[in-house]
């Protein structure tokens, strides 16, 4: 399959907003309201160069949402298309996260999810991550980790 990660257009927005919406729907039950990156205004986020697409066969199928912070790099969003799910597309996003963090001369990368999420919290765990605090927010309980690069 012919992948590739790339900056994220304007042209993008539709799909992107998309994407979100198919990979976070499941959890809105768990939740009981939309997950803050159904929120998120996409178009702006494009304009200011944080989205990144991973596109396969000319389809965006990933989305990546990074936003450098004073000493590391916020990992605001992952997702990947429901259907696109579980042939790595999810692992690569993350790869591609950590190693734009070094670029930029971060030395960790941060992220956080919905406490509800127990399934995102257990493969971040897994990966390096480490949970650094759980705060309430803008109505949400989060669970904060970090990893060192």
């Amino acid at each position: 399959m012919n992948s590739h990660l790339r900056l994220a257009v304007l042209e993008d927005r539709l799909a992107v907003e998309a994407i979100v919406t198919s990979a976070y729907s499941p959890y809105v039950p768990r939740i009981g309201r939309e997950p803050g990156p159904m929120r998120d205004d996409y178009g702006a986020l494009i304009l200011q160069g944080r989205v990144h697409v991973l596109q396969t066969e000319g389809t965006v199928q990933g989305v990546l949402v990074l936003i450098p912070e004073m000493d590391t790099m916020l990992l605001d969003n992952v997702a990947v298309a429901p259907s696109e799910q579980g042939l790595g597309f999810g692992r690569m996003l993350l790869e591609f996260a950590e190693q734009a963090a070094r670029n930029a001369g971060f030395h960790s990368i941060r992220l956080y999810t919905n406490e509800a999420m127990t399934e995102n919290i257990t493969l971040y765990s897994r990966i390096g991550y480490v949970e650094t605090h759980r705060v309430e927010e803008k109505g949400f309980r989060r669970v904060y980790m970090a990893k060192s690069l």
